[in-house]
């Protein structure tokens, strides 16, 4: 097991489970180059971005989706 690994993962509260998850995250979408994505996932993300440039307000925002599942900080 790899040294940083040696904390059980189950003893932490959410909310440290998910500042871990968006920690590893983020240390991951540093290098641009460590994800790539199919032509049908980029298809997909063009899609998504005209549909939300023809109507902006529809959605959430991330802070509005986390205060709803109650991590709001």
């Amino acid at each position: 097991m790899h040294p940083i690994l040696k904390v059980d993962i189950s003893e932490l509260s959410i909310s440290e489970r998910i500042q871990l998850a968006e920690d590893l995250w983020d240390s991951i979408l540093t290098d641009s180059n460590a994800v790539t994505l199919s032509e049908e996932q980029k298809q997909e993300l063009d899609r998504r971005l005209e549909v939300h440039k023809q109507n902006p307000n529809r959605g959430s925002s991330w802070e509005q989706v986390k205060q709803r599942l109650g991590f709001a900080q």
